[in-house]
């Protein structure tokens, strides 16, 4: 019998067409490893947020996030001068001087006075080229004093209108929940990374408290999220869990600096967070408020206690008066670092939890879930 004859031609399409086959299988495999245990979507690359101390003793909030290759600034520190220690801090990771997201949570001014800068300390909008800046929608602030000079609110909408004259484009957080003027909800970062604008208060102007005013923040990566919420309040709080379904998240970034006030029952049963991180100096009484009101306070203490499965929360500062700054680090810039599988927390001063510190120890009641 004559053996069959094949063409070439069919035999070089059968080649290309086995090697096509393996590379799609090839990449669907990849997919399925890159999936996350137990969640729906793959997430790459890391994650990597910072708790930065603010070279200070003030209290307030600069947070800077690496997703993948973006860089992301919430806040901007308690005192012009946290610009001169938050931006060498930065400059480490940030390589290309590019902040491709910036946040403004709310106008109270230790969140913003780093934006605000000065002839010693330049803003943060001049020291980084900023590509998009996400702030607040509404503000009870004054842009004068009662002497007449400019308020740090009215220094700071200065420099931000230099940054959109500079080329950074500017939305509030009302254009992102609203998706309006090429504004968006949720921003992605890196793959399978994403920042999504939940709902608070950009609406309506009821709020007494500059608190409530804040821009919401959720970070998402696969099946872990990372909540921001600026220094909302108990009423802020509320809304913000009538108003939007919360994850259980990996880290929760307490509530107005650990005030009594915030980081509430009704949330945190929610959220049950992981990982609780403190941006304040502890200890320091810098508004002559009650014992009991001091940050982080007894109250928000026992809370997260109850709520909360671990005992895994961090303080950036803690007050020492017998140094000449008036403070010291407590766990210092605390790195919270979210891989493929693992999320881990590594602190520039050391990886003791607050209730193993000796300030917490002398000045705090240990609960009983942490005992």
């Amino acid at each position: 019998m004559a053996k069959k004859k094949f063409s070439a031609g069919l035999t070089f399409i059968a080649c290309l067409l086995a090697l096509a086959i393996g590379f799609i299988a090839a990449f669907f495999l990849y997919i399925y490893i890159q999936r996350p245990k137990g969640g729906d979507v793959y997430s790459s690359g890391e994650l990597s947020i910072h708790f930065m101390e603010l070279g200070n003793k003030a209290t307030g909030d600069s947070i800077y996030i690496k997703a993948g290759d973006t860089d992301i600034l919430i806040d901007a520190g308690s005192v012009e001068s946290s610009t001169n220690t938050t931006s060498e801090y930065i400059k480490q990771y940030c390589t290309d001087n590019i902040l491709e997201y910036v946040i403004v949570t709310h106008a109270d001014s230790d969140h913003i006075a780093g934006f605000a800068g000065s002839e010693d300390s330049p803003s943060m909008f001049d020291r980084f080229s900023c590509e998009t800046i996400i702030t607040f929608a509404l503000t009870n602030q004054e842009m004068e004093t009662a002497s007449g000079n400019p308020t740090t609110y009215a220094k700071y909408l200065d420099q931000l209108q230099e940054a959109v004259a500079d080329g950074a484009t500017h939305y509030t957080a009302l254009q992102c929940w609203e998706e309006t003027d090429g504004a968006q909800r949720v921003y992605e970062l890196s793959r399978g990374i994403e920042m999504e604008i939940l709902y608070n208060y950009y609406y309506e102007n009821s709020s007494g408290d500059e608190n409530n005013y804040s821009v919401c923040l959720l970070f998402n990566q696969g099946d872990k999220h990372f909540l921001f919420t600026g220094d909302l309040e108990q009423d802020g709080e509320s809304r913000l869990v009538d108003n939007n379904t919360l994850p259980e998240v990996e880290l929760f970034k307490a509530g107005h600096h650990g005030s009594r006030t915030s980081t509430t029952e009704k949330l945190l049963k929610v959220i049950n967070p992981k990982i609780i991180c403190i941006c304040c100096c502890a200890g320091y009484n810098q508004y002559n408020a009650k014992p009991e009101n001091v940050f982080p306070t007894q109250a928000m203490i026992d809370r997260i206690a109850e709520y909360t499965d671990t005992d895994k929360v961090y303080v950036t500062s803690q007050v020492d008066e017998n140094s000449e700054s008036g403070y010291r680090s407590m766990n210092g810039n605390i790195v919270v670092t979210s891989a493929k599988d693992d999320v881990t927390v590594t602190c520039s001063n050391n990886n003791t939890l607050l209730k193993d510190t000796e300030w917490f120890k002398s000045n705090r009641t240990l609960p009983e879930n942490w005992r």
